[in-house]
């Protein structure tokens, strides 16, 4: 995930730990937070530098769906032919990056010449850029500025301004329900997996892929599909932690 020029970032903060949406916690925040009504600026030469020979695009559900909307396509159609999955190292939750495209150097796939092929669907960690997000578990919201390394022209703004220019207060509500519902998840998981046989903890990760990416429809708004996927979800770890319970005790009993 580490590259040789700034990182898209996003993350939230775990127990005692900061934790990125890749699962990682060999990082720590050397920037300060900003407030809101303060000033930063960063170069930009226009480039689309920080969309190529990258591997650390993480999506959340709700990236996901908009691009999804923004293509028609299912959601599972577009994490198929433009992500990588994988489960985080720490959090044990489903990840979902956009792939590099091999025959670009690594290119974002949606990069085309110099620009965005759904910029009015863009992740929210590429909207954010070169901005970065912080979320507490009570849901409190902070900024900071990473480097960039491109030079060019010097782009000055306000943390709100600049934040309003690319419509994030607008989604900031349904991205710290998602951040929370990740950090209530990740107690959750740590749990299970320690109770689950293989065969059970498997499955408990097709279940998490299904409530958090991919049981979505595209033509439906997304924050209640959520919500009624998580309900979903819980009764389905309930019965898969029955299952276990049942199996465990045919096994004792059979000794």
């Amino acid at each position: 995930m580490e590259q040789n020029h700034s990182q898209n970032r996003r993350t939230i903060m775990l127990k005692d730990s900061q934790v990125d949406l890749c699962g990682r916690t060999d990082f720590t925040r050397t920037a300060p937070l900003l407030a809101r009504d303060e000033a930063f600026s960063f170069a930009c030469a226009g480039c689309g530098g920080c969309c190529r020979g990258r591997e650390d695009i993480v999506l959340s559900g709700f990236d996901l769906w908009r691009i999804a909307a923004r293509l028609r396509l299912p959601p599972r159609t577009v994490a198929r032919a433009f992500c990588r999955g994988s489960i985080g190292r720490v959090s044990r939750l489903p990840v979902l990056r956009l792939a590099p495209l091999k025959e670009e150097h690594g290119n974002c796939p949606f990069l085309t010449g110099n620009h965005c092929a759904i910029h009015d669907a863009e992740p929210l960690v590429c909207a954010l850029y070169p901005l970065a997000q912080e979320i507490t578990k009570d849901g409190q919201v902070s900024y900071f500025l990473q480097s960039t390394q491109c030079g060019g022209q010097v782009i000055a703004a306000r943390v709100g301004d600049y934040l309003t220019r690319y419509d994030v207060p607008a989604r900031e509500a349904t991205d710290v329900r998602w951040a929370q519902v990740c950090m209530e998840l990740e107690d959750t998981v740590e749990r299970l997996d320690a109770l689950f046989e293989p065969v059970f903890a498997r499955r408990m990760q097709e279940k998490l892929w299904q409530a958090l990416y991919y049981r979505y429809d595209f033509a439906k708004e997304y924050r209640p599909q959520l919500e009624e996927n998580l309900l979903w979800l819980d009764g389905e770890l309930k019965k898969l932690e029955g299952m276990q319970m049942r199996h465990s005790t045919i096994e004792k009993s059979d000794r």
